[in-house]
């Protein structure tokens, strides 16, 4: 009661009656199954935000930005430099989404940042389409992306993962959603630069598709900001 008290809980009776409930809900059940038909939304939920985490190309940009800045051809000399200022721009608004996520609740940041990777992707698609990169336009549209990811999603998947699944199978459930984060990336990571002989404006279109599609999934993500992990369980289950 009294780290309830602490956090600024202003029903602390009430939170404590929900933990003695919850603990004498799932008493005698130490373990369940993750893949059950009770748990097909948070199942969802957590591979969902994975697969919109990384098939957005975070980490695909990330690697491979110096390769990106190259293809320009605005940045043959300083492509590894401006990697830095990329790495910066995802470790500064990871930071602010941190802050911020308690603050304007997770639909909120994903579906903000989902409008910037929008925007910041289809811009990045029409210049290579187009060949035309002038000045710091593919620098900055690159960072516009990392920052409106770092924000959102990037910010939003491991508190998401950890909050939609009962205690029950919360392990299994945040292996599945790591899992499906990781797998990804592996095959974005080592497909990337094949891809990159299709075309830049290709992938960039896909990558704004996707980033589209998270704007989706953040309208019918349930907003958990605020609730207790009790509050969360029995409006999923």
């Amino acid at each position: 009661a009294a780290i309830f008290v602490k956090t600024g809980e202003s029903d602390v009776e009430g939170e404590m009656a929900a933990i003695k409930e919850s603990f004498r809900n799932e008493a005698g059940i130490k373990k369940e199954r993750l893949f059950q038909k009770k748990f097909t939304k948070p199942i969802l939920i957590a591979f969902l935000i994975a697969t919109l985490n990384q098939l957005s190309g975070i980490n695909a940009i990330l690697y491979y930005a110096p390769r990106l800045l190259e293809m320009s051809g605005v940045f043959r000399d300083g492509a590894m430099l401006q990697s830095v200022i990329v790495g910066l721009t995802n470790l500064t608004f990871t930071m602010l989404g941190m802050a911020l996520i308690d603050k304007l609740g997770r639909r909120t940041l994903i579906a903000i940042g989902a409008v910037g990777m929008v925007v910041a992707q289809a811009m990045v698609a029409r210049g290579f389409y187009l060949n035309e990169f002038e000045g710091y336009t593919l620098l900055i549209c690159i960072c516009a992306y990392v920052a409106c990811f770092a924000l959102s999603l990037g910010a939003t998947i491991w508190v998401v993962i950890a909050e939609v699944f009962p205690n029950s199978v919360r392990s299994d459930g945040q292996v599945l959603g790591s899992m499906t984060h990781w797998v990804w990336s592996a095959l974005l990571t080592w497909f990337f630069p094949l891809c990159l002989f299709i075309g830049g404006e290709y992938i960039f279109a896909f990558f704004s598709i996707i980033a589209a599609l998270s704007l989706i999934f953040a309208w019918w993500l349930p907003e958990t900001k605020g609730k207790s992990l009790e509050q969360i369980q029995k409006e999923l289950l």
